[in-house]
């Protein structure tokens, strides 16, 4: 049983930032942010515009037989040449996009993308797979000068749920169904894949594999890994077809190659995914806590109870304030259960009450929401909850009005095991804080809070906040995130915990990973990518 064909949108994304032109802040909000953070410009950057760019001409054409498939529009080149990275606008705004790809290919099955890899690879050129284009790491850009010619892989025409399996509960999904239209797809059939990162609304099943992307939920299911019955991968060496299975023990599992693999050994075309039936039972509550430890140890006391809360997230007292949950300097957790089959405030006030039992008090009582209601992957609740919602949603576009100020404000993740939870967040703080004081001569914000956790450590996600250095923003940001990784090795914390590796991660993970391991990859490289054309500079080089 197939989906429905997807229906295009008639808003406009922005092509140097975060989401839809129509969103963005306007001048007036700019300065508004930038007159509460000391050392930023005294009016905004200006909207940067295609035409002011100089793009070169094409350096490869496409033979006649691929022709249709690619572009080369210079406005539609210029918005595959980067990601949304914070580095990516600042670069965007001061007329710095970095290496523009020539052409943009829009294939609309795996015949076709076969067909571009194997002129791509006997034409030297770089092929750089694009989702939905929301990579904050560096993925979707060519760096360097190897390569006579970069072509970016759209697979935004690949958008369709192909086949659903309601009784077996999983779908046969093209990679570039965009994550708005994969949960339109599956509706009808009462089912959801229930995996919503922040930036669900413009990245793609296929991203979402290749990254190994996290989703809103903060236990049980978080990574799409979870999710994945089999997947189909196009290589210059041949297409991978693992078998759709509930589980297997046969070896090194073939999926597992390929997840994360960021675009660096082949193009992931479709997958089988595993469903479930959409929640009819939400609730959700906030917890306030004067002590930020006294909320670990109850984060902690949540992650290994059996209550699978659907949210819980911690936010410290700066985080809290920015968002509106809270202004009186206290920590506030917020809670959110979900079900398909029985209600769940029974569970959320088990869950507030271990939470008080370690200190915390309660914002607001228990919202449950009715049965049937919709949902979009965020437990509603009290006014807390609300307000962190809305400026969970709306940070992307405040980021991106900040940096028209001049001003740094971006986030970075990690995750490690709680006995070392507490000095890292300590240390990222103090570091990442001093190093922003002694490079801008002014104090900036270092905020955190949990996006995930589990019975055995917890996810903690950054966000800076601090005056610039006009026109060198981007080496001001790089050296910051260069101090945060020295911290999170030295506390042996992952690079990264669902934002992948890209470029920008490569330093930090080339010291994470094993040295067997990275042997066994760049082989792997070599043998499905002999030409060395896919995505080049991620993962290995």
């Amino acid at each position: 049983m197939a989906g429905t064909t997807p229906q295009p949108t008639s808003r406009t994304r922005s092509w140097w930032g975060w989401g839809w032109t129509d969103a963005q802040p306007d001048d007036a909000e700019c300065a508004a942010m930038g007159a509460l953070l000391p050392g930023t410009l005294s009016r905004p950057l200006p909207v940067p515009r295609v035409r002011d760019l100089h793009i070169a001409s094409p350096a490869a054409q496409p033979p006649r037989s691929l022709a249709h498939l690619v572009g080369d529009d210079p406005e539609d080149r210029a918005a595959h040449a980067m990601g949304k990275a914070y580095r990516d606008v600042v670069r965007a705004l001061r007329g710095r996009p970095g290496r523009i790809p020539d052409l943009v290919a829009r294939p609309a099955d795996e015949r076709e993308v076969a067909d571009l890899l194997d002129w791509a690879g006997d034409r030297q050129i770089a092929v750089v797979p694009y989702g939905g284009g929301s990579s904050v790491t560096g993925g979707v850009e060519y760096r360097g000068d190897a390569h006579r010619a970069v072509v970016s892989l759209d697979l935004t025409r690949m958008g369709r749920v192909l086949e659903v399996d309601v009784e077996g509960r999983a779908a046969r999904i093209q990679a570039g169904t965009l994550g708005p239209s994969l949960e339109d797809q599956l509706r009808p059939h009462g089912l959801t894949l229930r995996h919503f990162p922040q930036s669900f609304e413009f990245s793609t099943l296929g991203g979402w594999l290749a990254t190994r992307a996290g989703g809103h939920y903060a236990t049980g299911r978080t990574h799409i890994d979870d999710f994945v019955q089999a997947m189909r991968v196009v290589t210059p060496a041949g297409t991978s077809s693992s078998w759709r299975l509930p589980a297997s023990g046969a070896g090194p599992s073939p999926d597992r190659l390929f997840l994360g693999s960021e675009g660096a050994l082949g193009i992931i075309t479709e997958a089988w995914v595993r469903l479930q039936e959409r929640p009819r039972h939400k609730a959700s509550a906030a917890v306030a806590f004067a002590d930020f430890h006294d909320a670990l140890r109850a984060v902690r006391a949540l992650a290994q109870s059996d209550l699978s809360p659907a949210n819980c997230r911690l936010l410290d007292a700066g985080e809290a304030a920015l968002s509106g949950a809270a202004r009186d300097g206290c920590a506030v957790l917020v809670l959110g259960f979900e079900s398909a089959d029985e209600p769940v405030t029974a569970r959320l006030e088990r869950a507030v009450g271990l939470a008080r039992a370690h200190g915390g008090r309660s914002g607001g009582s228990a919202v449950p929401q009715e049965a049937g209601a919709a949902t979009d992957g965020s437990p509603a609740g009290d006014a807390a909850v609300g307000a962190w919602r809305a400026a969970f949603l709306r940070m992307p576009y405040l980021r991106d009005g900040l940096a028209r100020m001049g001003a740094v404000a971006e986030t970075f993740e990690t995750a490690a095991t709680w006995d070392r939870i507490p000095g890292l967040i300590e240390a990222v703080r103090t570091e990442v804080g001093a190093a922003a004081l002694k490079a801008t001569g002014h104090p900036a914000t270092v905020n955190c809070r949990l996006t995930h956790v589990y019975p055995d450590g917890a996810a903690p996600y950054f966000t800076v906040l601090a005056a610039g250095r006009p026109g060198d923003e981007v080496a001001l940001w790089d050296d910051l995130k260069a101090v945060a990784g020295e911290v999170l090795h030295r506390h042996r914390a992952t690079i990264t915990h669902h934002h992948a590796v890209g470029r920008d991660h490569r330093p930090g993970y080339d010291r994470q990973r094993p040295e067997p391991f990275a042997l066994a990859l760049r082989a792997a490289k070599g043998a499905l990518d002999p030409a060395g054309i896919l995505n080049p500079g991620v993962l290995v080089d």
